[in-house]
């Protein structure tokens, strides 16, 4: 059970520095042993749990992808009918995540980079339940008249790129005032005017009380057991 434990915390590890490090250098320049040195591990250590970057990669992606899995699912619960609220609180939740979370934020760095075409994203996953609440809205009346849910979701997936790029440099843009006003801009042409007064930029949740922030690697080591 000890050593379960153990290898537990050493592939977590090494997930958080892989993330760090693709996110800073790219896929194609991060080097394994740059990640195993963050990470606090040996090199075999690395390779019990990972053979390649490939996989390591996936396993970044895999948990980014997972974590856009909860916020949309959770957004959608929350808000029942209100197909543009769920969007408006979803997308407060993602950029606050890639504000905070280094694997989010890996995730989404690996599906910008050109050698990982292709390859199943956080991003893409996010692209297509924007387009299917957005083609929901529309179906429901929920858009302003003349405005079709694949133009809205155009405009919103481009955003949040955006703002996930420029994040990387600036963190205010993804802050919660930014993604505000976004919204306060957006939404009187998107939704229709019945249900405007009825939405909140803002979000309609409370902002979650940040954990504190994540340690560099390098001071985890010393807890990280470069056993395997």
């Amino acid at each position: 059970m000890v050593k379960q434990q153990r290898a537990a915390r050493t592939r977590q590890a090494l997930i958080q520095a892989a993330a760090t490090v693709f996110a800073e250098e790219g896929f194609v320049t991060a080097s394994l042993s740059t990640i195993s040195r963050r990470a606090g591990v040996s090199n075999g250590a690395l390779h019990f749990h990972f053979a390649n970057k490939h996989m390591l990669a996936e396993a970044v992606e895999a948990e980014a992808a997972e974590a856009v899995r909860r916020i949309t699912e959770a957004a959608q619960a929350r808000q029942g009918g209100s197909s543009l609220q769920s969007v408006v609180d979803a997308t407060h939740e993602l950029m606050g995540s890639l504000a905070r979370d280094t694997v989010v934020r890996g995730g989404f760095e690996l599906a910008g980079d050109t050698a990982r075409r292709g390859e199943p994203s956080p991003r893409t996953q996010w692209q297509h339940w924007v387009e299917d609440v957005l083609r929901r809205a529309e179906h429901s009346g929920a858009l302003a008249q003349g405005v079709s849910g694949a133009d809205g979701a155009r405009v919103i997936i481009a955003a949040t790129a955006g703002f996930g790029v420029l994040g990387g440099q600036d963190a205010s843009w993804l802050s919660r005032q930014t993604i505000t006003g976004f919204w306060e801009v957006l939404l009187p042409r998107l939704a229709d005017h019945r249900d405007l007064d009825a939405l909140v930029c803002a979000g309609s949740q409370r902002p979650a009380v940040l954990p504190p922030r994540e340690r560099p690697a390098q001071e985890r080591s010393a807890q990280v057991s470069p056993d395997r």
